[in-house]
């Protein structure tokens, strides 16, 4: 796992790493550089000519640091200062000594188009005002210039706890940043601004006892997460799926679903659904199971088929018809991991009071209209604000939730997960209701809860990434998803 950290976490940690671990601060700055040099020379042909654009604080004495490394190694660099000399702190202001006791070209006023590579040192995680006049004109010639463009931490610009843009930013290619990954750096815009990033060490870590508060997944943690699978298992304990879904007209969203729960690993897939479309479903998906509801729903014929269940996935597709059916499960006694999305949380929506049954057994996977109409809030407001957004409804409710959006936010369990898998080809028909399947799967599996959501959104996305790799982000639908989800299976098990 990926630790994910915000401005004010981790300042403290930096403040740590000095005060109380004795690590001086002028070591962290070269040990930052030496980091950033390293990067840059993987591509020693764009390192013709150099620039390095820094600001006065603690970021541009990063930056000073990177031009002095290279000048020593006989690159062509040159060094680029905004702001007064007088406010610089006093890092930089010893780096700036130090550099000019090296002899390290500065410059006042770079010939923009004659670098090969851009360096951004600028402003680094603390940056909370817009961007204007000098500074804005400045990071605009150094976004037209046609050099390579690394970011140092963070690019100019980007606000380091919410990824907005703050006026003006810097549009890199790849950013170095130091010790974790910030929110910024993962949040859109600033994750777009940010371009390929390289998380490096340079000696901060956590103080003993305490753990980051957000966290992403890596590829490592998927068998981690997940029951193993016994090669003496069968269909039945690999889980059994209960989908309560598919309105009449709506078979495609109960399809997607049932399809996600197979390409998850789930061994038998029942999908509860109106009579109209039995046939479909047979002929669709002629692994799956069908029950069918006449016209007045049979609450016995579903207290059978939960009852046969591991877990249930309900709402996609759902319609109105099958508004007593979900209240019939939301109130059951027996307590089954229960997946609601779409229709399930409008629903929830259209009967407020409804909320009172959602307890920790639940996981809910609204999008940000569909929280927004679950919460009140705007949807602006929930863009903005994600990861509070996510951890307020757990609090009320008790389930585990993932909100999504160009990022899922999971929270409920122990720890809080940013999913940083996937791409704009997902933003289409179906995919949610993919995810609903591939998470209600993964439950029925043995997996927790917390586990299910938070994997089951990573792998969503992984497979999401490939489907793009084999028919681009325009061209992709949400049936290539379990389709790719079946490849991936494959490499990880390799993999690992």
């Amino acid at each position: 796992m990926q630790a994910i950290v915000g401005c004010r976490e981790m300042k403290e940690l930096d403040g740590h790493t000095i005060e109380q671990m004795g690590m001086p601060s002028m070591v962290l700055m070269e040990r930052a550089a030496l980091q950033v040099v390293q990067v840059l020379e993987r591509d020693r042909e764009s390192l013709a000519k150099v620039l390095i654009v820094c600001g006065r604080g603690n970021n541009g004495g990063d930056g000073i640091a990177i031009g002095r490394l290279l000048h020593q190694k006989g690159y062509n660099v040159h060094l680029f200062c905004l702001g007064e000399k007088e406010k610089a702190t006093a890092e930089t202001a010893l780096q700036e000594e130090i550099a000019g006791k090296y002899r390290t070209p500065f410059v006042n006023n770079p010939a923009w188009t004659e670098y090969t590579t851009i360096v951004d040192a600028v402003f680094g995680i603390g940056l909370k005002r817009d961007v204007t006049g000098l500074y804005a004109e400045v990071l605009q010639k150094m976004n037209a210039a046609g050099a390579r463009k690394v970011a140092v931490d963070i690019p100019s610009g980007v606000d380091g706890d919410t990824g907005a843009v703050l006026g003006a930013a810097f549009l890199a290619e790849e950013t170095v940043t130091f010790g974790f990954l910030k929110k910024g750096l993962c949040l859109y815009p600033g994750a777009f601004h940010a371009g390929k990033i390289t998380v490096a060490d340079i000696g901060i870590s956590f103080p003993e006892g305490r753990e980051p508060m957000l966290y992403a997944l890596e590829k490592l943690d998927i068998k981690r997460l997940l029951p193993t699978r016994p090669p003496w298992g069968n269909k039945g304990t690999f889980g059994k799926v209960l989908l309560l879904t598919a309105g009449k007209g709506m078979s495609g969203a109960g399809y997607l679903c049932a399809q996600g729960s197979f390409a998850a690993g789930a061994g038998m897939v029942k999908i509860h659904t109106c009579a109209e479309n039995r046939t479909i479903f047979q002929t669709l998906l002629p692994e799956a199971m069908v029950t069918a509801q006449e016209a007045t729903p049979d609450m016995e014929l579903l207290e059978k088929d939960y009852q046969w269940c591991d877990a249930v996935v309900a709402g996609p597709g759902l319609g109105s018809w099958g508004e007593e059916l979900l209240l019939q499960l939301l109130q059951a006694k027996e307590r089954k991991p229960l997946v609601l999305d779409a229709d399930g949380l409008n629903v929830l929506s259209a009967h407020p009071d409804w909320k009172r049954y959602l307890k920790d057994h639940c996981v809910v996977t609204p999008h940000v209209g569909e929280m927004s109409r679950l919460s009140g809030y705007p949807t602006a407001q929930i863009k903005e604000n994600l990861l509070e957004t996510a951890e307020e409804f757990v609090q009320h409710t008790q389930v585990v939730c993932a909100l999504k959006d160009a990022r899922t936010v999971i929270a409920g369990g122990r720890r809080t997960y940013l999913n940083l898998s996937g791409n704009q080809g997902m933003a289409t028909a179906g995919s949610g209701d993919v995810l609903a399947g591939i998470i209600g799967g993964l439950l029925a599996g043995g997996a927790s809860l917390e586990n299910a959501a938070a994997v089951g959104a990573f792998l969503h996305g992984l497979a999401g990434d490939k489907a793009r790799e084999a028919k681009s982000a325009r061209a992709m639908t949400a049936k290539d998803i379990p389709q790719f989800l079946g490849k991936l299976w494959k490499e990880i098990e390799e993999e690992t």
